[in-house]
């Protein structure tokens, strides 16, 4: 599985799970993916077979349209369980890192929706 993060986390986070040896890639590193609409992203993920790591509940209604298509899904953070902070940034790589090492050889999460959280 490779993963997409949303603009809004650390680019630590995509390091580490880069030195991990997982495929992932972050919205801050690519000028054209920057401030692109949820549908645009949405489909950018998909067309790259990457699941997105988002807080943006606005993509759940993507999913719902998306349902039974090809589609790679999801990961949703929550501000309120694991809140982005320089205090958390291990926690997300642990909590990524793990979830990449389980469904390594998946394109897609079952059901499109992966939920993070804080323990």
């Amino acid at each position: 599985m490779k993963l997409l993060l949303d603009e809004h986390y650390s680019p630590t986070i995509v390091e580490e799970l880069r030195t991990r040896g997982h495929d992932v890639d972050s919205v801050k590193e690519q000028d054209d993916l920057r401030g692109v609409g949820d549908r645009e992203l949405w489909s950018r993920a998909a067309a790259e077979d990457r699941v997105l790591v988002t807080e943006n509940a606005d993509f759940m209604p993507l999913v719902r349209e998306t349902l039974g298509d090809p589609v790679v899904g999801v990961v949703f953070t929550s501000p309120h369980s694991l809140p982005r902070s320089r205090a958390t940034i291990g926690t997300y790589v642990v909590q990524l890192d793990a979830l990449l090492q389980q469904r390594s050889a998946d394109v897609a999460l079952p059901g499109g929706v992966h939920w993070l959280t804080g323990a």
